[in-house]
């Protein structure tokens, strides 16, 4: 059946390694929101709680795709894989 082509949605480059890091600086705002926002119980913590969420998935993130990047280098070199060294 004839259909649309499917289009690729993706980030550029930029955009795409910057996002770790905009997640982070959310969090971390969102943090410092909470403890300014102290008077108002509710919000103060629904307020931290998202933001400590959306710090930690910021940094899981970052780390994830280190360890895949690292995964991936030592695959393109499969003696590095077996811990011993070339002849």
């Amino acid at each position: 059946m004839g259909g649309m082509p499917r289009r690729s949605h993706r980030f550029s480059r930029p955009v795409y390694e910057g996002l770790p890091w905009f997640y982070i600086t959310g969090g971390i705002a969102a943090l410092i929101a909470s403890y300014l926002l102290a008077s108002r119980g509710g919000w103060s913590l629904l307020t931290g709680l998202l933001g400590l969420v959306i710090l930690v998935g910021g940094i899981v993130v970052l780390l994830r795709r280190r360890d895949y990047r690292q995964l991936r280098s030592q695959y393109a070199n499969p003696d590095s894989l077996t811990g011993e060294e070339p002849p």
